[in-house]
């Protein structure tokens, strides 16, 4: 178990614009990502190292993202504003934690341009929905890229600002939140209104960058 991204949706003056601002900051070269037909979302992938990235997320004008708690939760996001959505733990098998929390994980998957397909299995966005403090989780499939592959960059997470209850989280997880990464310090805040992911800090070449 361990911090595989986040999740940032996009502000309103749309994706491409919002996640080349946030390149920029960071010093990093944005990855087309594409569409998510089971969600009703489409993104943009900023590679880190450590097999990390950020996603920034777009809701599509599609039925699709009124039926699937993802695209719910971007909507939502970015009807506020945008901004970070959430982060994101990479397990290697689902099964337990879907025992564990009560429900079935669902398939994700999105196709690039050049024929390469990302196949996934996602758990715990009505978690999120629910208490935005709390990670959902991914497990790739074993014969898919990761998103991170294509990093040619020093850039890593530093930390994360959660607004929140740690032990709720560590109640969430089955585990502490710092279990989830040796190199990124979580600091957790108590919330002045909805708690949530309130920040993330990179190591860059050119200094720390927070965002």
């Amino acid at each position: 178990m361990r911090v595989d991204h986040v999740s940032y949706a996009a502000e309103s003056d749309g994706l491409h614009a919002t996640a080349e601002r946030l390149a920029a900051k960071l010093g990093v070269t944005p990855v087309e990502g594409g569409i998510h037909p089971r969600f009703g979302t489409r993104n943009i992938i900023l590679p880190l190292a450590h097999e990390r990235y950020v996603e920034v997320v777009e809701v599509l004008d599609h039925p699709s993202a009124d039926k699937a708690p993802f695209g719910q939760a971007v909507r939502a996001r970015s009807e506020l504003g945008g901004g970070w959505l959430g982060w994101v733990v990479r397990v290697v098998d689902l099964s337990n934690l879907e025992e564990r929390l009560g429900r079935a994980a669902v398939d994700g998957n999105r196709r690039m341009p050049d024929g390469r397909e990302f196949k996934w299995r996602q758990l715990g966005v009505k978690g999120l929905q629910a208490d935005p403090q709390l990670p959902f989780f991914v497990q790739w499939d074993g014969e898919s890229p990761h998103p991170s592959d294509e990093a040619a960059t020093e850039v890593t997470m530093k930390s994360l600002e959660i607004a929140g209850d740690p032990d709720r989280v560590t109640d969430w997880l089955g585990l502490p939140a710092e279990t989830t990464s040796s190199v990124i310090a979580f600091d957790f805040i108590a919330p002045h209104g909805m708690p949530g992911l309130m920040s993330v800090t990179f190591n860059t070449p050119a200094g720390d960058v927070t965002v």
